[in-house]
């Protein structure tokens, strides 16, 4: 991870292709592209590997999960219950659409703890989203109880974790309805993209009008389509669909090298006492795009994180200090900064977070070091980086 460190022919050929047949929006003009369709290409090859029966690709990951979450139905007024941990995105797209984002603590798996979820429904919980971050998963099984208890949408944000399963399954494909991004930093990228996943014909039917202005996708002349319900443009375009048609089958080299590269690292980290790993779940495998360890506090932790730096160990990150991805640091959200005035149920919505505190949450993120594994290493590269880590955190643990 990301996908860009290792471009080749076999992009700038799907990109030229496009660029020689000069149609580069994924809808129309079928008598000038002369069968080109990158993005229809890359929807069938995903669902090949996320072994679905739908793929609706977006412009995003971000509007992966608003389209996802409006494609089931959810809208103003909703409680979405979603994680701590995570990107900003995870409740922008929530609050897209009039939706409120009931934030609750993560466990040792970095993911959502079950039994935080159950106390957090509601009368209002319309959906409860797992965000399978920096390559691994959540307890599917004992969130997938939760929701079918409660007769609740279960959606699973896989944005960071393609490649990954659990139980012989591809994370994304799990849940109800997955999500995935293919940004620039993505282990495969479109520069700019995303998939909504779904075994749920309506939840695919919705995606596919809802992502294009409403627009039904019946018959050959787009101009006489027609609109079952409103919609918003979050279309793919097909240049950036040809990026990804290369990477996607390029997906097992890259899992393969970054599995190498993590297990190289992960080994010698493990020979320290004071390092204890996040936990995948049993039948869970990672994606190796990033490894997750802890430390015995969080003193320790941003000792040694300020040791990787001064060190030259970059894409290591204590997102304890981080304002992207931890609710710590998320005062824009806390005190609803916005360029235009917040829905009423949305405000009132949100209060809990002028009071809530989140102790367990930061028990795991105040100690974690997250490290991300990039593709483009040498053996050589990762063994040095390796010895230099592990000297690093016993000369501060000794």
């Amino acid at each position: 991870m990301p996908g860009f460190e290792l471009f080749s022919d076999l992009e700038r050929n799907q990109v030229n292709d496009v660029l020689d047949n000069g149609v580069l929006m994924r809808y129309g003009f079928d008598g000038m592209r002369k069968g080109h369709w990158k993005a229809k290409e890359l929807e069938a090859e995903l669902e090949k590997t996320f072994d679905s029966n739908h793929v609706q690709l977006v412009s995003s990951g971000t509007a992966a999960v608003s389209v996802a979450l409006a494609s089931a139905g959810v809208g103003a007024g909703d409680e979405v219950i979603m994680p701590t941990f995570t990107f900003v995105a995870s409740f922008e797209a929530i609050m897209m659409l009039g939706a409120i984002p009931i934030l609750v603590d993560i466990d040792d798996t970095l993911t959502l703890d079950p039994k935080a979820v159950e106390a957090a429904i509601t009368s209002k919980t319309k959906a409860v989203m797992v965000v399978q971050m920096c390559g691994s998963m959540g307890d599917m099984d004992a969130l997938r109880k939760v929701c079918d208890f409660h007769s609740l949408i279960f959606v699973e944000d896989a944005c960071q974790a393609i490649g990954g399963s659990y139980k012989g399954q591809p994370l994304g494909s799990i849940a109800d309805v997955g999500c995935f991004s293919f940004d620039f930093v993505k282990t495969i990228t479109c520069g700019e993209g995303g998939a909504v996943v779904t075994n749920n014909k309506d939840f695919y039917t919705n995606a596919d009008h809802y992502s294009d202005h409403g627009h039904d996708h019946i018959g050959s002349d787009r101009g006489a389509e027609t609109h079952p319900f409103l919609g918003y443009n979050f279309r793919i375009s097909e240049l950036h669909a040809a990026v990804g048609l290369a990477q996607v089958k390029r997906l097992p080299e890259f899992i393969a090298i970054q599995k190498k590269n993590y297990s190289i690292i992960r080994d010698e980290l493990a020979k320290i006492p004071e390092v204890t790993f996040r936990t995948v779940p049993e039948g869970g495998e990672e994606s190796y795009s990033f490894l997750n360890f802890f430390l015995p506090d969080a003193d320790t932790a941003q000792k040694v994180s300020v040791a990787f730096k001064e060190s030259g160990i970059d894409v290591c990150w204590n997102y304890y200090q981080n304002n992207w991805h931890y609710i710590r640091k998320w005062d824009h959200l806390k005190d609803l900064k916005s360029l235009f005035p917040v829905s009423k149920e949305v405000k009132d919505g949100l209060e809990y977070l002028q009071t809530k505190s989140f102790e367990q949450s930061d028990a795991y993120i105040s100690r974690n070091i997250s490290c991300l594994i990039k593709l483009s290493w040498t053996e050589e590269e990762v063994l040095k980086r390796a010895r230099i880590m592990a000297d690093c955190i016993s000369e501060i643990c000794k």
